[in-house]
């Protein structure tokens, strides 16, 4: 992925109601969801998703079909691949991360009776 890509995509996932379409097509997983079920379920009014769904489009982010009358919107789980990639290529100076110890969480001190 090209850093203009990437630019691209984050700034269209910068903001809350694309963010939360997105979150909801990933969740819906490859057969996509229509205009219509992710309005009623964000509580989004068409014209405004839409809008959101071009921004998202644009930036490669989802992709959608005609299924007679209804538009199917589907996430591009390529693209999202590619940006985590993009955004993690030079992760930990090339060694790999996953070798690195987890911190452990800061034990709760109990209260002890004076």
């Amino acid at each position: 992925m090209e850093k203009t890509d990437a630019v691209t995509a984050l700034a269209a996932l910068a903001q809350d109601n694309r963010l939360d379409v997105y979150r909801l097509l990933v969740q819906a997983g490859p057969d996509g969801m229509t205009a219509g079920a992710i309005a009623e379920a964000l509580e989004l009014a068409p014209n405004t998703l839409t809008f959101h769904f071009d921004r998202l489009r644009m930036a490669g982010l989802v992709t959608v079909r005609r299924e007679g009358r209804s538009m199917i919107y589907a996430a591009r789980f390529e693209t999202m691949n590619a940006l985590v990639g993009f955004l993690t290529e030079n992760c930990c100076g090339g060694v790999s991360c996953a070798s690195a110890p987890s911190s452990k969480p800061a034990r709760k001190r109990s209260k002890t009776p004076a």
